[in-house]
């Protein structure tokens, strides 16, 4: 009887876990992944599309990829409808400061804003932990380009390779051992692209399961956020050799 104990959000077992979180954690860990990786020029976020149907019209706007403002963008791993509620709080928290301060929100500021929200779900009775991961891209004045990581219990980290999602440990074992402290944007791709490749359950890597976007200074000093297209996906998937020519035709 001494081990009983009440298995809501907010109580604490009797290990010190907070049982609801972990759970949310594990729904990620069935999610489709993303992948983040921060080069000297910029930063690179690739997701993987779960196509559960052939009979599922697949989505013309981006599934994995968000535009938060004009310096941050992000990569979502979970339930898509929680990350939408996130994405749409990070969105008015970035315009509220912009108006109130005349330029764009410190991106870090902006992440700990939205895991402020977060935590607060897996302290108040009634409510359920967000069950979402997320990798924010972004630049700012004050330290360039980052990469941060966040889970459902409002953690956060600045990382230079990361991974959520499917398979995510194995992704950050190879993250940890090529990854490259001076690799240009081009060498994060070709390097976000093989993890893919190695760790997705599928066997090939072809346009329709995947998402790819960077964000980068153009020659004006202005943040840029691409989103890559299909066609541009298969290019550099052949150029890459994570898939074969001839899937370009199918």
């Amino acid at each position: 009887m001494s081990r009983r104990y009440d298995s809501r959000t907010t109580i604490f077992s009797p290990e010190g876990r907070l049982y609801q979180v972990e759970y949310a954690m594990e729904a990620i860990g069935n999610a489709g992944s993303a992948i983040g990786i921060l080069s000297k020029d910029g930063v690179v976020l690739i997701g993987e599309k779960k196509v559960t149907s052939k009979l599922l019209q697949t989505s013309t706007s981006s599934e994995k990829m968000y535009k938060i403002d004009d310096h941050v963008a992000c990569a979502v791993a979970g339930i898509m409808s929680d990350a939408n509620i996130l994405i749409n709080t990070a969105r008015v928290q970035a315009q509220r400061y912009t108006f109130m301060y005349q330029e764009p929100m410190p991106v870090e500021q902006l992440v700990q804003s939205l895991c402020d929200t977060k935590q607060g779900y897996t302290q108040f009775g009634g409510l359920r932990p967000f069950g979402v991961s997320f990798l924010f891209a972004g630049w700012d004045k004050n330290h360039g380009f980052q990469l941060y990581m966040s889970d459902p219990s409002g953690n956060y980290g600045g990382w230079k390779a990361a991974a959520v999602g499917a398979n995510n440990q194995a992704a950050q074992s190879i993250l940890k051992q090529d990854y490259k402290d001076d690799a240009t944007r081009e060498e994060a791709v070709e390097l976000a692209l093989k993890v893919l490749s190695k760790t997705m359950d599928s066997t090939s890597l072809t346009s329709e399961k995947l998402e790819l976007a960077e964000v980068f200074l153009t020659p004006s000093g202005s943040v840029k956020y691409h989103v890559h297209s299909p066609d541009s996906l298969t290019k550099l998937l052949v150029k890459h050799g994570v898939t074969q020519p001839a899937a370009e035709s199918s």
